[in-house]
């Protein structure tokens, strides 16, 4: 009986993906804990993938072990940590990482009552999350990267070159950091998401970069500035640091709330357009940016130009 012909060399399509398994063969980029680490292609002319995180931290976050994304909605987690009002507890130093990640070891062990708890989320946010999430699949994601060579212009590979020939673009989306994406922190592709749900409910960022505050409308009358500054506290992208003040005005029912810089205040509200409707002590209210200051008009000083000069030499010749 002839041996069987390899598919995957014979160029024939096939339903199958070869994957290959390796005991303990890399090193965790959140943990680094060495885990099982799995290699395949996802197709013809796209590049190898392969797994980057251990399972532990994966169920943690309940995310891929490879792109990094939700399982269930297929979103970045900061933008899902944000729909959620979900904290990241995971530390990004390497004092209590290990340690971390043996406890959350036991504790998914233990089943759902352990670590995963973002079944439980609120209706509303899961809403938010399936108008966001990406219905199709995005393959780009698996073509191969640019060939450094070809951008250098020294790549003699031509046709049979399996990298990119494309110049490298500089953006925002070419700074992306693993573990900013693990944490949910500085993820530029979960700000671009974020951006666009806050524009679409009417909280885009005003030109003027010198606005650092948002307008609380239509408060309830027992609203403090409590109230207030627990709300955007809950938010997992805003640290206390980052509120500078809130100005109350309880006659009119109506709030300034002042932050520390721009990137705060765009934090703050794409917060207030992911959480669908913001309530301040069980009141719903409205939530938009403030406006700019009024540029000060600098006075008229004394003329300098030659009429002036004029003037002071006919007043020293007459004596005066």
């Amino acid at each position: 009986m002839p041996p069987k012909s390899d598919l995957n060399k014979a160029g024939i399509e096939s339903s199958y993906v070869r994957m290959s398994k390796q005991d303990l063969g890399s090193e965790c980029k959140i943990c680094t804990r060495p885990f099982t680490l799995f290699r395949w292609l996802p197709g013809a002319g796209m590049r190898y993938k392969k797994t980057e995180i251990c399972q532990t931290c994966a169920k943690t976050k309940n995310v891929c072990q490879t792109c990094l994304l939700d399982l269930q909605f297929h979103l970045p987690t900061q933008v899902r940590d944000t729909a959620l009002g979900q904290r990241s507890q995971a530390p990004t130093s390497a004092i209590n990482r290990e340690y971390f990640a043996q406890n959350k070891e036991s504790k998914i062990d233990e089943g759902p009552t352990g670590a995963l708890t973002y079944g439980k989320a609120d209706a509303a946010g899961k809403e938010l999350l399936k108008r966001l999430a990406r219905s199709d699949p995005y393959y780009k994601r698996n073509r191969p990267h640019i060939c450094s060579f070809y951008a250098k212009g020294a790549c003699n590979r031509g046709d049979e070159c399996p990298y990119r020939h494309e110049l490298p673009v500089e953006n925002e989306m070419s700074h992306q950091n693993i573990k900013d994406r693990y944490h949910g922190v500085n993820d530029p592709v979960a700000r671009k998401i974020l951006a666009g749900a806050a524009a679409s409910s009417g909280l885009a960022p005003p030109p003027d970069a010198s606005v650092t505050s948002l307008f609380l409308t239509t408060l309830p009358e027992s609203a403090t500035e409590d109230h207030i500054r627990s709300f955007f506290l809950s938010s997992p992208t805003l640290a206390p640091s980052s509120l500078k003040s809130i100005v109350l005005v309880a006659t009119s029912k109506v709030a300034f709330v002042n932050f520390a810089d721009r990137k705060s205040a765009e934090a703050a509200a794409e917060y207030s357009a992911m959480a669908g409707k913001v309530e301040i002590d069980g009141k719903e209210v409205k939530v938009q940016w403030g406006r700019s200051r009024p540029k000060k008009v600098a006075a008229p000083g004394p003329a300098t130009g030659p009429l002036s000069v004029v003037a002071e030499r006919e007043l020293a010749s007459s004596g005066k």
